[in-house]
């Protein structure tokens, strides 16, 4: 009786093809991205990218996803200290890693640059998963009284929209390095900060807006 291909193996030329993928859209852009050239990139047949992924949409979801399986990954691996502030500081700071080191996967998973509705809608799952352990942090944060009155969902989108910002601006103009990482500490600072500050004094503020 016939035997099928081994899972290993599946599993070792789904991760080599996904990889040429993401160098492909990094060095070349989206355009250039297609089922024949990621095949050919790793010695591979069409056939085995189709079995695999579908079409050149079910590479481009695979991307997402690995996006947000990485990101979720490595804020999960950060260890937890007893002061809630720095350390999701320090969940911000390995968004900028994150975006600094794969730029390609920023761009499709993050931003959902030349990805069409359907297709980020296929990797909605891992971006989810991705958000429990910085949820998990700014819950701590919560917990602390550092948040003020905001909700924890509303908390979570003022700081993805910040690193999102910040993660645009160093592709844009080039930061790297201890450059990029002064830039990310002071503003998430300021934001952690406005919040903790926001926790005695917010009600009070937004009253006097109102008058």
């Amino acid at each position: 009786m016939a035997m099928g291909r081994p899972k290993e193996h599946n599993d070792h030329t789904a991760t080599a093809l996904l990889d040429a993928a993401e160098r492909i859209v990094e060095r070349e852009g989206m355009p250039a991205l297609s089922v024949r050239r990621v095949a050919n990139d790793v010695g591979a047949s069409t056939r085995a990218v189709y079995s695999l992924f579908g079409a050149k949409e079910g590479l481009v979801s695979a991307l997402g996803a690995r996006a947000f399986d990485l990101l979720g990954e490595m804020v999960s691996a950060l260890p937890s200290t007893d002061d809630p502030a720095a350390d999701v500081i320090q969940a911000g700071l390995t968004f900028c890693r994150f975006a600094l080191e794969h730029p390609a996967l920023f761009q499709i998973g993050v931003q959902r640059t030349e990805v069409d509705t359907q297709t980020a809608r296929s990797f909605s799952g891992s971006a989810d998963r991705a958000l429990v352990a910085l949820r998990e942090r700014l819950g701590r944060l919560q917990d602390a009284g550092l948040m003020g009155d905001r909700t924890l969902e509303t908390a979570t989108w003022e700081f993805h929209a910040l690193c999102e910002g910040l993660s645009s601006m160093d592709a844009r103009c080039g930061y790297r390095g201890t450059e990029a990482e002064r830039l990310w500490v002071d503003a998430l600072s300021a934001l952690v900060n406005g919040w903790a500050a926001s926790a005695t004094s917010g009600t009070l503020l937004r009253t006097s807006h109102s008058h």
